[in-house]
């Protein structure tokens, strides 16, 4: 799907647009870019701050992301040292860094032991000096591996949203996703997460599980429902090339799309709010008097093995790779790294003023609340339908609506959001993806 061509719906399922450009799309920076140069004119009163943990307890047969399964305590204890010298070189670089969001992910944060844990959060507060009890704190934690006192130790540095991979509370369909889970690890999960008083509980599910069906979907939506989550995350199964169902050529149910339409009612019927495809919030639950973050046009500063950073002009992160032996052979060169080569970004992508407004647009129109035709022009100084006519042609066909400041996605257009996403795509992001060697 070339960015110019008409937007064609195979399918409504074609690529998750959560980040532009993806990591796929990254190459050798040459020369590598220090990152005081990179930083020195970006602002950074509000930034969002990420560390990554690449490790799970065991990998899942969707999983895509950075991350290795069940290693040893001697592989844990080797990276935290590592994340402390790479944490300290990048916030020497940036001392006047402010962040107002801050995420633990991976990988699963919560697969350390309680002492893992305990020294990691010093080394994110020590080398940073963020405040966690003054803005919203994110940890992705698996049933599997939350215990009460990783959950204590988490909410006593001010970690106010847990995150529960469930995908399922049908121990069958786990076992078709590659999850070896039982729905009675959840509900322990999730009443620890409701004992120790977290804000914010989020439940991510999957649909388009092999063998699932449109009533075995809704009796997980209706548990999570049961649970009342402040969130609840809504993903469509996709089987990616490297991954342990796509090893074995598993194909997701074709009935993804009658599964979402069945899910967002129910979750509308019952009070939840959508924010975009994937998200559903109970009403209130808006970060009202957190610091203003702006996922479209503020910066990220990434710490980790696999984290990305952020600026306008350029993404960066280490390299990256889906199968094991690609993982390993990344961490093992993160692992030995001197701290000064932490100073200079080494692998990204650039983004020009046209991969810059496809990104804003792209991050602003799958969201309920669309793109302000105002902001962009503040922020670019220049016409949105100017700068991609092409946005017409979703008006043409009712996906999207426009009105005095704003272009927003129709209800139909929503649930076609995986398929416009990748639409928006510009020609070079499209062709670096497309020849990307991932191992």
């Amino acid at each position: 799907r070339l960015a110019d061509k008409s937007l064609s719906i195979d399918s409504p399922f074609v690529a998750y647009s959560y980040a532009y450009p993806h990591k796929s799309a990254y190459r050798t920076l040459t020369p590598p870019v220090p990152l005081n140069t990179l930083w020195a004119d970006e602002q950074r009163d509000s930034l969002f701050l990420y560390f990554h943990i690449p490790f799970c307890e065991y990998r899942c047969g969707f999983c895509n992301l950075f991350t290795l399964a069940n290693v040893d305590e001697g592989l844990v204890a080797s990276y935290l040292r590592q994340l402390k010298h790479e944490a300290e070189t990048v916030c020497s670089v940036i001392p006047d860094a402010q962040f107002a969001r801050i995420a633990f992910g991976g990988g699963t944060p919560t697969f350390f032991n309680e002492r893992e844990l305990s020294r990691f959060l010093e080394i994110s507060h020590d080398v940073t000096r963020a405040t966690p009890r003054h803005v919203p704190v994110s940890c992705e934690a698996s049933p599997a591996t939350l215990t009460p006192g990783k959950a204590a130790i988490l909410r006593e540095w001010g970690v106010d949203r847990l995150s529960l991979g469930v995908q399922s509370f049908d121990d069958k369909e786990s076992r078709a996703l590659g999850r070896p889970q039982f729905a009675r690890d959840v509900f322990q999960a999730i009443d620890i997460v409701r004992r120790y008083e977290f804000p914010t509980l989020n439940l991510d599910l999957i649909y388009g599980v092999p063998g699932q069906s449109t009533e075995s979907w809704l009796r997980s939506v209706d548990e999570a429902i049961r649970h009342r989550p402040e969130e609840i995350y809504l993903y469509p199964l996709y089987v990616r090339d490297l991954t342990g169902l796509g090893r074995i050529a598993t194909k997701p149910n074709d009935e993804r799309l009658a599964a979402y339409r069945v899910a967002r009612v129910r979750l509308l019927e019952t009070g939840y709010k959508q924010r975009s495809l994937r998200m559903f919030q109970r009403p209130g639950q808006e970060d009202v008097k957190a610091p203003v973050y702006c996922c479209q046009s503020d910066g990220m500063v990434g710490i980790g093995c696999g984290a990305r950073s952020y600026t306008r002009a350029l993404h960066y992160s280490t390299e990256f790779a889906v199968g094991r032996s690609g993982v390993r052979s990344i961490l093992a060169d993160y692992l030995n790294r001197k701290p000064h080569s932490f100073l200079k970004a080494s692998h990204g992508y650039r983004l020009d003023a046209e991969d810059q407004h496809r990104r804003y647009t792209i991050q602003s129109l799958l969201q309920v609340d669309g793109v302000s035709l105002d902001d962009y022009r503040l922020r670019f100084g220049s016409e949105l339908f100017a700068d991609l006519p092409q946005l017409q042609e979703l008006i043409d066909r009712d996906f999207a609506r426009r009105s005095v400041d704003c272009i927003r996605l129709t209800a139909t257009g929503l649930e076609l959001s995986d398929a416009i996403g990748p639409w928006l795509y510009s020609r070079r992001v499209l062709k670096l993806t497309e020849e990307c060697e991932c191992h």
